[in-house]
């Protein structure tokens, strides 16, 4: 897999970089983001907020602008929400706030490259249900479902996080596109739904307090989560 490696943090890049490569990954690093004019091709973008000739989330957007077929993972020491709303809006596949471990920053680009695979051919798979984004429909075994917009967005960012927990912020800023809906009935009134559509082929777990996580199964769980 061919990596940019886009932070104006040397150190870092240096560790990091050293630490992709050992793992296979073909990295390069630039402190600048006129690279990306280039021409060329990555797999994965990791991209850092403070470059010193174009800010992080406006090069984000231009990117998510392009259409460009590789992922974009943010990395930044900005930890609050809103600059996690910000980034995923921007077009960011994911984003992770420093300092944050190696194996970390593997499962994360794993779960990326897995998704951006997906996404070419336009179709998710999780057991019998498929979704195929092209179409805007979802199938059990062949069968259509009937789902409405917002239901089909929800459960397109629950798939390409199937077995994560995704929290309730990220569904919010992806499917509303807001920082919050000003109530959480809103959100829990389409997952509610979407269960009942769902029963028996994937089960749809609440993690309180935190999100939601989609698996394969039959029965709706509830699960401690922080406060």
């Amino acid at each position: 897999m061919k990596l940019l490696l886009l932070d104006a943090d040397q150190r870092f890049a240096a560790a990091f970089g050293a630490a992709l490569t050992r793992q296979g990954y073909d990295v390069e690093h630039s402190c600048t983001a006129d690279i990306v004019d280039s021409g060329r091709h990555w797999d994965m973008v990791l991209l850092g907020m403070n470059l010193p000739d174009r800010d992080g989330l406006v090069l984000c957007g231009q990117l998510a602008a392009r259409k460009v077929s590789a992922g974009i993972i943010m990395i930044t020491s900005r930890s609050g929400e809103a600059d996690r709303v910000a980034g995923l809006r921007a077009g960011a596949d994911d984003y992770i706030v420093k300092p944050f471990s190696f194996p970390e920053l593997l499962a994360r680009l794993d779960a990326v490259s897995r998704r951006t695979r997906q996404d070419a051919s336009g179709v998710r798979t999780v057991g019998s249900l498929v979704l195929d984004h092209e179409r805007y429909e979802a199938r059990v075994a062949g069968a259509r479902l009937c789902l409405t917009l917002k239901e089909f967005q929800l459960l397109a960012v629950l798939m390409d996080q199937a077995g994560a927990v995704v929290p309730r912020s990220r569904l919010v800023a992806d499917v509303w596109q807001r920082r919050w809906l000003g109530s959480s009935r809103t959100l829990d009134v389409h997952i509610a739904v979407l269960r009942s559509k769902l029963a028996g082929v994937v089960r749809l777990e609440t993690v309180r307090g935190v999100g939601y996580r989609l698996v394969p199964g039959e029965s709706v769980a509830v699960t401690a989560g922080a406060s």
